[in-house]
């Protein structure tokens, strides 16, 4: 599988992992949680991603070299909802001049934006691989895109992989498995649900 997938081997996000795994985990922790990886993930994912340039300053102390994001090229932000939607929260703070959408992918996106995902879980990677095939529609490229998760199954990757292999996602864990009602094990439970509870047992 030629996919990029990185787990950052960070204790932060390690933490809030399993605060979701947890079902006793309270909702206002639950979608804190979703934030929180949502914010240290991104930041993870930008470290050799966003584009940016060196200039020269000067300073009071004389002359120096400094780093400078690039603010003419466009970056968009696809939460998918409902748990996207939390991540973003998180993932917002390290990315301010993001634009969001909401509702899948916008009709027209300019050729160089650079497009960050925002999804709960891969679980079959069906949902997913929509929206990166509605994107590679508009010739927006895989080197153009992050993908932002909590958690990713082995299948739901190995299903993206075979449409788009030279994509990269970021997420805080693979799990090995899916059930065949499409929840991951061992998983963080239904996001849905989790932070919706009054919405349980309705339909």
């Amino acid at each position: 599988m030629k996919l990029r997938v990185v787990v950052p081997p960070h204790p932060l996000i390690g933490h809030w992992l399993t605060m979701l795994r947890d079902p006793t985990t309270p909702t206002p922790l639950y979608a804190k949680g979703l934030e929180e990886l949502g914010k240290w993930i991104t930041y993870e994912a930008l470290r050799d991603w966003l584009p940016h340039r060196k200039e020269e300053i000067n300073t009071q102390g004389g002359k120096s070299i400094g780093v400078v994001i690039e603010s003419d090229i466009p970056l968009l932000a696809l939460p998918q909802i409902p748990g996207g939607i939390e991540l973003w929260h998180g993932g917002r703070n390290v990315l301010p001049n993001a634009q969001l959408f909401i509702g899948g992918v916008p009709k027209s996106i300019k050729k160089n934006t650079g497009v960050i995902i925002y999804i709960d879980q891969i679980s079959d990677g069906l949902d997913l691989l929509e929206t990166l095939l509605d994107l590679s529609n508009q010739k927006i490229e895989s080197r153009q895109i992050r993908v932002i998760c909590a958690l990713a199954s082995k299948p739901g990757l190995q299903k993206i992989a075979e449409h788009l292999p030279d994509l990269n996602i970021f997420c805080a864990c693979i799990d090995p498995s899916i059930s065949d009602n499409g929840e991951l094990y061992p998983g963080i439970g239904n996001p849905s649900l989790r932070l919706n509870p009054k919405t349980q047992g309705l339909n």
